[in-house]
């Protein structure tokens, strides 16, 4: 699966200036650069994932200390995929938590609790004042993300059709409750879903904020 800089921007949360940002080597390697070599850059699933953690990150901490806080992961033998990791904020620090909830501090002392998980990385957040990222798995009621389902790109709940292909209808004047006679299992209430979905994309055509 690979996605866009907007849409892997869209569904993590971090701007399309952050993930700009984030993949540039600044002396310590890059805070996360695609899995897919390709330009222009795609990512994949799990590469949203580590992006989303690091975007609910940022609300706490600073970007010199989530870059610390991997340069110390790597320093400890650290070396997979960073969404096999579970990085969280603790206090003013960052910590890693282990399978076992076993927390060990990245940037300051020892961690002493687990205050978040996958789950919550995966929930609704705010990270910019005005701005909602929804649920990475469920952004609309009709709108799922399933990484075995049309290689991850998010499509209308239930079906393999394509979010943007309904939203893309709907801007070419056909109403939500004639989408059903061009893809029968699409409600009104779907497609309605897919053309705010589609809005909520194209929100982060523009990056305004790259640390």
């Amino acid at each position: 699966m690979a996605y866009s800089t907007r849409m892997a921007a869209a569904l993590s949360g971090a701007t399309v200036g952050q993930l700009r940002t984030w993949r540039q080597d600044r002396g310590n390697g890059p805070i996360l650069r695609p899995e897919l070599t390709a330009k222009p850059a795609l990512y994949s699933f799990r590469d949203v994932l580590a992006l989303r953690a690091f975007a609910q990150l940022r609300q706490d901490v600073s970007l010199q200390k989530i870059r610390k806080a991997l340069a110390n992961l790597k320093k400890i033998g650290e070396v997979d995929h960073l969404s096999s990791y579970s990085l969280v904020a603790d206090g003013d620090s960052i910590v890693l938590v282990g399978a076992d909830d076993h927390a060990t501090d990245l940037v300051k002392r020892p961690g002493q609790r687990v205050i978040a998980t996958m789950a919550d990385i995966l929930q609704e957040f705010a990270p910019r004042a005005g701005v909602v990222v929804p649920h990475l798995l469920h952004p609309k009621q009709h709108v799922s993300v399933d990484p075995e389902t049309q290689g991850g790109q998010p499509v209308i709940t239930g079906t393999r059709v394509p979010f943007n292909v309904v939203a893309e209808l709907m801007e070419d004047g056909i109403p939500p409750e004639k989408i059903a006679d061009y893809y029968p299992g699409v409600t009104a209430d779907a497609a309605r879903d897919a053309a705010s979905f589609a809005l909520y994309v194209d929100s982060y055509g523009i990056g305004t904020r790259s640390a």
